[in-house]
């Protein structure tokens, strides 16, 4: 354990530096407030972090990942960790502003988002949740609330308040009380300690789900009844189709009557076959079976018609239950934020023959 946050953490910045905008929200995990840095004017996201006890300083382990989200390069669907200071009894970690999230644009949708709009969803998800399985970093925590959209319609991974670097040895022990309970995966509600990468896996199938359904695939209001909502639709686990159950520690306090899978194309409905394939492989018992991110944007269903839409065509979200803005049309192809600087400016040569009518 370190002894005190100040000499945890570099004090590169402090909250004097900062002016509160309004507060954003609170999770688990701390309370997120909406800042401007009152030097450079850039608007951000703090995200307070409180201690359980400040004598004990923040964890080895916490300041390990810390520094490994730090140092991670950008990615363009992981929201940035700008900065971390100690303040108070706790820190705060400063990240990126962006606009909603996912589960805004389900919930407020004034229609169901189209085919392509959720290919396109899709595609920015698995490719931010490769980029980390890639940095060996575990979310753990994968939900429509934590995938921040900005203005410009870019998904972001964000809140890592569970995260945690993993080892291919996968000899490490973990908390299984991981991840909010409709995605969680099942190894977890057995009470695994010993898990990997898959409980992400298993999450992104949920919101795949939940985009094609605007529903959640597994609502359970407990525990049991969260196992019960998987079980009911992928079937009651047998040792030949998951071997591994037997070695979870509440395999034997819990039993189910035997109950058959329901074919997934009646739980998505007027779904096309790709994307309900595609599904199937996210949602399986074992974890090492379960589709990588990496393989899934190799999938048919991203290369079939209506193809990905671009973010340009995904709705604008709005915090606060307002309907999400839609895009009339894309913008202009000769004009966009993604260009470099000296392609985007005028050639000065081109305005000195109307230098004398300004």
């Amino acid at each position: 354990m370190c002894r005190g946050t100040n000499s945890c953490l570099k004090r590169t910045t402090d909250m004097e530096q900062y002016s509160i905008l309004g507060r954003i929200g609170e999770g688990a995990h701390g309370i997120v407030f909406k800042a401007k840095h009152i030097e450079t004017g850039e608007t951000v996201a703090l995200k307070k972090v409180a201690l359980r006890r400040l004598e004990d300083g923040i964890p080895n382990q916490a300041l390990r990942e810390i520094k490994a989200l730090q140092e991670i390069e950008d990615n363009e669907h992981v929201v940035k960790l700008k900065d971390v200071f100690p303040h108070g009894t706790g820190f705060v970690l400063v990240f990126d502003f962006m606009l909603s999230d996912l589960s805004e644009v389900i919930r407020n949708s004034q229609r169901p988002l189209t085919p392509a709009q959720v290919k396109g969803y899709m595609m920015m998800l698995l490719k931010g949740v490769a980029f980390l399985h890639h940095n060996n970093i575990m979310h753990r925590d994968l939900k429509p609330a934590n995938l921040l959209i900005s203005s410009s319609g870019h998904l972001k991974i964000a809140d890592f308040g569970l995260a945690r670097l993993f080892s291919e040895l996968g000899d490490r022990l973990y908390s299984h009380q991981v991840a909010t309970r409709w995605y969680r995966a099942p190894e977890l509600l057995y009470g695994a300690r010993k898990y990997d990468e898959g409980v992400d896996l298993w999450a992104v199938g949920c919101i795949f789900g939940e985009l094609l359904n605007a529903s959640p695939l597994f609502p359970g209001e407990n525990d049991i009844e969260q196992l019960c909502c998987v079980l009911r639709v992928l079937g009651t686990p047998t040792q030949e189709s998951w071997p591994e159950i037997v070695e979870l520690p509440d395999y034997n306090k819990i039993t189910f009557k035997e109950n058959p899978a329901i074919p997934l194309e009646e739980i998505v409905p007027d779904t096309s076959p790709q994307a309900v394939d595609l599904l199937n492989k996210f949602l399986v018992y074992p974890s090492k079976q379960r589709c990588s991110a990496r393989k899934a944007l190799l999938h048919p269903y991203f290369f079939s018609s209506p193809l990905p839409a671009h973010h340009s065509e995904l709705p604008i979200p709005q915090r606060g239950g307002r309907p999400p803005r839609q895009r009339l049309q894309a913008p202009p192809t000769d004009f966009s934020v993604d260009l470099p600087l000296q392609n985007s400016v005028v050639d000065p040569a081109l305005l000195q023959g109307h230098a004398s009518c300004l």
